[in-house]
C-alpha cells in the first residue's frame, strides 16, 4: 500500500502538494480507523527515503550476522576436532549440512569437474546462460501476460490479437530452451558420473585394492553396489541439485527486483520477512533426510549382496537343501528395507502437506496481498481529492486498464516468485538426500585409500578379540604392525615373518625359511595352520606383519589355485592370462605355440571342441574341474615364471598327467612351492616345510623316498596296533560270555 500510494497514486511528482492535500483530508475523516490509517499513509510518504534506508541497513545486517554464524560454527567445529584428542574422528549421525558435507564435495567436486577448462565445465556454462536466458524469458511472459489481460479488460481486439501473436512466438524459443536445458542436465550427470567412476576405477584396481576391501577390511561390504548404484545416484543429484538451486536462486532475484520496482522495496521486505520466518519453521520440522538416504542405501546394499551371495553359491545351497534358510535371510533383509521407505512415506505425509500449504497458498496470498495493494490503496479516504488537487482530475481518472496490466504482471512475478521460492525449499530436501550420496561415495574413497596405503579395520572375533582388550599382550596389536618386503634377484626368503590372520590369530610366531631356484618347496600341515596364508604374505594379498619377506618381482611369482580363475573372452583368453593379444604377439607367441602348450597338458582336442580359438563362452560352465586345473597349468606354461605357487592345483586331474604337467615344470626351470596331500608329488621336491598346527613347524631338506618308507611304516604300524585293540575287546567280550555258562 504504501509503495502504491508513492507509485500509482502520486505518480511521482508534486510529492509536496500531495503531503499537503493528503493531511488536510485526514483532518475531515469521519472514521477515526480510516483516519488513523491515512496518518501512517502520511507520514510513510514523508520520511520514506528513511523508511527505504532502514530496511536496506536491515538487510546488509542480517547477511552480516549469517555469515557471522557460519564462522562461529566452524571455528567451533575446529576446536572441538582439535580437542577431540589422540587424532580420534568425532562420531557423524548421518549426513548432516556441516563441515563434512562442504569437505566431502569440495573432493568429490574436484573429481567430477577436473579443471577450468574441461568439458564439464563447458557444459555448466552453456547451462548457465541457458538458465539465464529462461529467466529472462519468464519475466517477458509475465510483462505480456499483463498487455493481453489489459487489452481484454478495455475492449482492445487488435492490442488482444498482437498480443497472441506475440505470446505464440514466444514459445518457440521457450520450449527449445527447455529442451536444451534437459539435455545440457542430463549430459552433465552422465560426464560426472564418468570422472568419478574412472576415478574409483583406478584406486579400485590397482594394488590389489579390490581384494584388501572384501578381505582384509570390514567397513564396506558392498563395494559392487556403491560403485554401480551410489555414484550414479549421487551424480544424478548433483546435476539436478545445480539446476534446482541456480534457476530458483536466479529467478528468485531477477523477480525481486522487478517486483521491488513495482511495489516498492518495503512490500517485499515484508514478504521476505513471512519467507523467513515459515523458512525456519519448516526447516525446523523437516524429518533428517539426509540420514534417512544414507540409510536406505544401506539396506539395498545389503539386500543386494545377500542375493549376490545365494547367486554365487546356489550350487552348494541347493546340495544342502538349504534354501528356506536362504529365503529367511533375504526376507528379513527385505522387510528391514520395506519399514525403512514405509517409515520414510509416513514421514514425508506430514511434512509435504506442510509444505504444500506454506509454499503454495501461504506464500502465495501473501503475494496476492501485496499485489492488490496498488488497487486498494485509492480506495482510501481522501487519497482520490488529495491527487485531484495536487494534480489535477485528468491525472486521476480511473484506469481499469493499467491497473488490471499492473496487478495481472505483478501477480505473474509474484507467483513465479513464489514457486522459485518453493523450489529452493524443496531442494533442501535435495541437497540432504546429496549428503547421504556424497558420505557413502567419500566414504568408499577414504578406504579405499586407507586400504591402499596398507591401513585395515578388521572386527576382531574369538581369541583374537579377547587379547585385543589386553594391552600387555604382545599379540594385541599384531595387526597394526609391519615388517618389510623387498624384492630379491631370484630367491625367496622369510625372516622372523609371523604369520597372522586378518583376524589377529597368530599361526606361526615366527617363519624362517630359504628357497633358491631349484630348491621345491613341499608344504605340509593340518587346515587352519597358515598354509595359505604363507602364500597370500608371499603373494602381496596380506600385509607383512614382521621381520622380512625377500621375493622376486610379482612377475616372476605365479599363483595357481585349487580352483582357478577362468576370464570373460575366447579360448586364446583363457591360455593367456592375464596377458591380452597384443601382449601375446609382443613376446612373441602364436596360436601354435598355445597348441604345442596344449598338448603338454593333453587337452589340445579342446581347441576343435570347443570351435576354434576365438570362441567365446561361459567357460566355467563350459569346462569340467579337470579341464579347468589343465588350462591353469598351460597358463603357467605359457608365462613361465621363476615361482610357481601351487595349491592343490592338481587334485581333479589323475596322477599320469600330474606327473607330466609336474615333470614338465621343473623342465622349464620353474621352482615349484607346493600345497598337496598326496605323496605322489613328494617327488618332485627335495624341501619340505611341515606345519604341526599348534604354532610351530619344520623345515628341513626331503628325501621323498625315506618319508614314503617312514609313512608305510607308520601307517602298518598303527594298522597292527587298531588290530591289537580290537582282538583286546573281543577277548573281554567272550570272557564275559563264559562266565554265563
Amino acid at each position: 500500500m504504501v509503495a502504491a500510494v508513492n507509485h500509482d497514486l502520486l505518480f511521482g511528482a508534486a510529492t509536496d502538494k500531495i503531503h499537503s492535500a493528503l493531511y488536510k483530508h485526514v483532518l475531515n475523516l469521519k472514521h477515526k480507523h480510516l483516519a488513523v490509517l491515512a496518518k501512517v499513509a502520511v507520514l510513510y510518504v514523508k520520511h520514506q527515503k528513511t523508511v527505504k534506508r532502514s530496511i536496506v541497513a536491515l538487510i546488509f545486517l542480517g547477511i552480516i550476522e549469517r555469515i557471522h554464524k557460519i564462522v562461529r560454527l566452524m571455528t567451533a567445529e575446529r576446536k572441538l576436532a582439535a580437542s577431540s584428542g589422540g587424532g580420534k574422528e568425532r562420531t557423524r549421525r548421518g549426513a548432516q549440512l556441516d563441515k563434512q558435507f562442504f569437505e566431502n564435495m569440495k573432493q568429490l567436486i574436484a573429481i567430477a569437474i577436473p579443471g577450468l577448462f574441461s568439458k564439464e565445465t563447458g557444459i555448466l556454462v552453456a547451462h548457465t546462460v541457458l538458465l539465464v536466458f529462461r529467466t529472462f524469458l519468464s519475466v517477458v511472459v509475465a510483462s505480456l501476460d499483463g498487455q493481453i489481460v489489459s487489452s481484454l479488460v478495455r475492449l482492445q481486439g487488435r492490442e488482444f490479437l498482437t498480443g497472441i501473436a506475440k505470446w505464440m512466438a514466444m514459445a518457440v524459443p521457450a520450449t527449445l530452451t527447455n529442451s536444451l536445458l534437459n539435455y545440457v542436465q542430463t549430459m552433465l550427470a552422465i560426464r560426472f558420473r564418468q570422472n568419478l567412476t574412472e576415478h574409483v576405477h583406478r584406486m579400485y584396481l590397482a594394488n590389489n585394492t579390490y581384494y584388501a576391501v572384501g578381505n582384509l577390511d570390514d567397513r564396506i561390504k558392498n563395494a559392487d553396489q556403491l560403485i554401480a548404484v551410489d555414484i550414479t545416484k549421487f551424480s544424478n543429484s548433483l546435476a539436478e541439485i545445480y539446476s534446482n538451486l541456480a534457476k530458483p536462486t536466479m529467478d528468485a532475484f531477477v523477480y525481486n527486483i522487478q517486483l521491488a520496482k513495482s511495489l516498492g522495496i518495503e512490500s517485499l521486505f515484508g514478504i521476505m520477512v513471512i519467507v523467513q520466518m515459515s523458512s525456519g519453521i519448516l526447516r525446523f520440522l523437516a524429518p533428517p533426510f539426509g540420514q534417512l538416504a544414507a540409510q536406505e542405501q544401506r539396506l539395498e546394499g545389503e539386500l543386494y549382496s545377500t542375493h549376490s551371495r545365494l547367486i554365487e553359491h546356489a550350487e552348494e545351497i541347493a546340495l544342502y537343501r538349504g534354501h528356506e534358510t536362504e529365503k529367511q535371510t533375504i526376507t528379513h533383509k527385505y522387510l528391514r528395507l520395506v519399514r525403512h521407505i514405509n517409515r520414510i512415506c509416513r514421514l514425508n505425509v506430514f511434512y509435504n502437506m506442510l509444505e504444500d500449504f506454506v509454499v503454495k497458498y501461504f506464500w502465495g496470498a501473501a503475494g496476492l496481498a501485496a499485489c492488490a495493494m496498488p488497487v486498494f490503496a485509492e480506495r482510501l479516504p481522501g487519497a482520490k481529492r488529495a491527487v485531484a488537487e495536487a494534480l489535477g482530475s485528468a491525472a486521476t481518472r480511473s484506469n481499469v486498464g493499467a491497473h488490471t496490466k499492473s496487478f495481472v504482471t505483478n501477480r505473474r512475478l509474484l507467483l513465479s516468485a513464489s514457486d522459485a521460492f518453493g523450489r529452493l525449499m524443496y531442494s533442501y530436501k535435495e541437497i540432504i538426500e546429496l549428503a547421504g550420496y556424497a558420505e557413502r561415495v567419500t566414504g568408499l574413497l577414504t578406504v579405499f585409500g586407507e586400504v591402499s596405503s596398507g591401513k585395515y579395520v578388521k572386527e576382531r572375533v574369538g581369541m583374537s578379540a579377547e587379547k585385543s582388550l589386553n594391552p600387555d599382550d604382545a599379540e594385541a596389536d599384531i595387526v597394526n604392525q609391519r615388517g618389510e618386503t623387498v624384492e630379491s634377484l631370484d630367491d625367496v626368503e622369510f625372516i622372523d615373518v609371523p604369520i597372522v590372520s586378518p583376524n589377529g590369530d597368530v599361526l606361526v610366531r615366527k617363519l624362517n625359511f630359504h628357497v633358491k631356484p631349484g630348491r621345491h618347496l613341499l608344504i605340509v600341515g593340518p587346515n587352519g595352520c597358515g598354509k595359505s596364508s604363507m602364500f597370500r604374505i608371499l603373494g602381496g594379498l596380506w600385509p607383512v606383519y614382521g621381520g622380512t619377506v625377500r621375493k622376486p618381482s610379482m612377475s616372476q611369482i605365479f599363483y595357481i589355485p585349487q580352483r582357478p580363475y577362468l576370464p570373460i573372452g575366447t579360448l586364446r583368453d583363457q591360455i593367456i592370462y592375464p596377458d591380452c593379444a597384443a601382449d601375446m604377439a609382443a613376446k612373441p607367441t602364436t596360436d601354435a605355440d598355445l597348441l604345442e602348450i596344449l598338448k603338454v597338458v593333453q587337452l589340445n582336442h579342446i581347441v576343435e571342441r570347443e570351435g576354434g580359438w576365438d570362441s567365446v563362452k561361459a567357460w566355467r560352465d563350459a569346462l569340467s574341474g579337470g579341464d579347468k586345473q589343465r588350462i591353469a597349468m598351460a597358463r603357467l606354461f605359457y608365462h613361465r615364471p621363476r615361482y610357481a605357487i601351487m595349491d592343490e592345483c592338481t587334485s581333479a586331474v589323475s596322477m599320469d598327467i600330474e606327473r607330466i604337467m609336474y615333470t614338465h615344470a621343473t623342465s622349464l626351470g620353474i621352482t615349484l612351492l607346493t600345497v598337496s596331500h598326496r605323496q605322489s608329488l613328494w617327488v618332485y621336491h627335495n624341501y619340505i616345510l611341515q606345519y604341526d598346527g599348534q604354532g610351530g613347524y619344520l623345515f628341513s631338506k626331503l628325501d621323498p623316498e625315506r618319508r614314503i618308507a617312514l609313512m608305510e611304516e607308520k601307517q602298518q604300524i598303527e594298522q597292527e596296533l587298531t588290530a591289537i585293540g580290537d582282538m583286546e575287546a573281543r577277548l573281554k567280550a567272550m570272557e564275559a560270555e563264559a562266565a554265563l555258562y
